[in-house]
């Protein structure tokens, strides 16, 4: 059975801040990469938003990682 979600428990759907920081690249650096403004990629790091696929798989590729490594299962 499914675990459910606390009331006000935060769901993270991607892995984005973890790989950037195992790579030890910024948010900075990946909104730049990106030509998104950085409180943009703040949220999609901190999963308060999700970025589209056509961005999760531009990510990936200036991080050079499988876009699944960017998703929690």
């Amino acid at each position: 059975m499914a675990k459910k979600k606390a009331k006000g428990e935060k769901r993270e759907y991607n892995r984005i801040k973890e790989v950037l920081e195992k790579q030890e690249r910024t948010q900075t650096w990946l909104s730049e990469q990106l030509d998104l403004d950085f409180v943009t990629v703040t949220r999609y790091t901190n999963n308060h938003r999700q970025p589209s696929i056509a961005t999760l798989f531009e990510i990936a590729r200036l991080l050079k990682v499988n876009p699944k490594e960017l998703l929690n299962s």
